[in-house]
């Protein structure tokens, strides 16, 4: 929009950089995690396996120890997405996900009615529609759900702004948007239902609440699923399809993040597919596997995507918000542009939204954020273990909090994704004392208690289906009919 505004994109440029760099590391977990599904390989107790065998993970310092197991898989993930991104964008990223996205769906849905036959399914679907009223007076709720949907739609670090430079100049950005939209949270509600219906499993089996079962990111998705795949029936089956799709998804993922530095390189240096594609990728590459290959990997990583995630994007996407409408004082242009071939029109509304409220609503949530973090260290560990990644020798309580509460980077999901697997302020995975409960009789006990969802949370359920569903169904039939008008407008005028 203007020369003197680039700036604010090679911020997004380098905020997709440092996500590319620690992300494939969480889809080479995954990839593994898809092989051990076969026989279990966690065993009894998925904690220990998870941190102590499979990353070997130390204290909580910057090593360069490596780990075998986890640097094999991270390099073919780079391998195959380097070409992916080397092919362009109709034979590598288009190719794609022609292929991922509809196995992706296909995967997860079997994924989803396995999880609902499972002995207290209806527990976990209890616990995800009953709301918890009091976590919205929660900065820390409001941030995490901010950065979450940001980076679930692609906002706030290029993404979209990439894609849409490939589009053509009468298409329906409105309507595709709002497909988008309601396409993604419908996506991630199925995910919800299916993730809790195994938590329910579980935490039926064990007498204990779904909130006691369920941690946050890597915990939910390393730790507690692995125990549940371990006593479900048919839990190689169930295992396979969790963690395939977390590859697959991870993958496009990874795709779109990377697509947005390569092309900003190329438009620049005006580079050819290959030379950006090296240019950026072999570098991202290199630093990965320094990180997140050594017993420190899940260190860094949970602080490095915290930060990203909680201000990088959130920052960015206030700073550009203000610029275009307050300092470039464009907002009335852009609603014009989209309005030339979008339906629905953006109006006074849209403008209000965009430019006021956003705004002022995420510096809210950014400053008490902030005012969080710096009152109590993220982790509970000290500020220069932020800052070095280190603590006393032995680790000590700071350690132990990260060890039990890893980051939520697998909440990150490319469009149709499993973002709503991996919640915002989820107490740890397992029972008091961060060992999982035992494992013996789970199913039986699972199938002796069975519950029922309560009226309001049956009430919640179909409200949401009916909302995001309903509004996807709509969105679709709006840019159908829409892109119908349109075309005959096109005939008549050529016809003319």
């Amino acid at each position: 929009m203007r020369r003197r505004a680039e700036g604010l994109g090679w911020w997004q440029v380098g905020i997709c950089f440092v996500i590319a760099v620690y992300y494939a590391a969480v889809i080479a977990w995954a990839a593994r995690y898809t092989v051990f599904s076969f026989d279990q390989t966690w065993g009894a107790d998925p904690e220990r396996f998870f941190f102590d065998e499979f990353l070997q993970a130390g204290e909580v310092q910057v090593t360069a120890d490596v780990v075998p197991g986890v640097l094999v898989p991270l390099l073919l993930v780079w391998l195959a997405v380097l070409v992916i991104m080397a092919l362009g964008v109709q034979r590598g990223i288009g190719a794609t996900s022609v292929v991922f996205i509809p196995v992706l769906v296909l995967a997860f849905a079997a994924l989803v009615v396995q999880a609902l036959l499972l002995p207290g399914a209806a527990a976990g679907l209890d616990a995800l529609f009953t709301p918890d009223w009091s976590a919205l007076a929660s900065a820390s709720v409001w941030a995490a759900a901010f950065g979450q949907i940001f980076f679930s739609l692609s906002i706030g670090f290029g993404i979209m702004i990439t894609y849409a430079s490939y589009v053509g100049r009468r298409e329906d950005m409105t309507g595709s948007g709002l497909v988008v939209g309601f396409s993604n949270s419908g996506f991630e509600l199925l995910a919800g239902i299916g993730v809790f219906a195994a938590l329910g499993f579980m935490a039926q089996a064990n007498g204990v609440a779904v909130g006691e079962v369920a941690g946050d990111g890597i915990g939910l998705a390393f730790v507690a699923f692995p125990a549940i795949i371990s006593e479900a029936p048919a839990g190689a089956l169930l295992g396979v399809l969790f963690f395939g799709s977390l590859v697959i998804a991870g993958i496009t993922s990874l795709v779109s993040v990377l697509e947005v530095v390569i092309s900003a390189v190329r438009d620049k240096l005006d580079a050819g597919r290959l030379t950006a594609t090296l240019a950026v990728g072999v570098p991202a590459a290199l630093i990965s596997l320094i990180l997140f290959s050594t017993t420190s990997g899940i260190h860094v990583l949970d602080v490095v995507d915290h930060f990203v995630n909680q201000y990088g994007i959130l920052v960015v996407a206030l700073v550009s918000m203000v610029i275009v409408a307050w300092v470039i004082r464009d907002l009335t242009g852009l609603g014009n542009h989209l309005n030339v071939h979008g339906r629905p029109r953006v109006g006074t509304g849209w403008r209000v939204l965009t430019s006021v409220v956003a705004p002022v609503a995420l510096t809210v949530v950014l400053v008490f954020a902030l005012r969080d973090d710096l009152s109590a260290p993220y982790g509970g560990l000290p500020g220069v273990a932020v800052a070095e990644l280190r603590v006393a020798p032995g680790g000590g309580p700071a350690a132990d909090r990260l060890r039990h509460r890893p980051a939520a980077v697998a909440r990150r999901d490319p469009p149709g994704r499993a973002a709503a697997w991996f919640g915002p302020g989820c107490p740890a995975p397992g029972p008091p004392g961060g060992r999982p409960p035992s494992r013996a009789g789970l199913g039986d006990r699972a199938r002796r208690g069975r519950t029922a969802m309560s009226t309001s949370a049956i009430v919640m359920m179909v409200i949401a289906m009916i909302v995001i569903w309903g509004g996807l169904g709509l969105a679709i039939a709006s840019l159908v009919r829409h892109g119908a008008v349109e075309d005959r407008g096109e005939e008549a005028r050529t016809d003319r």
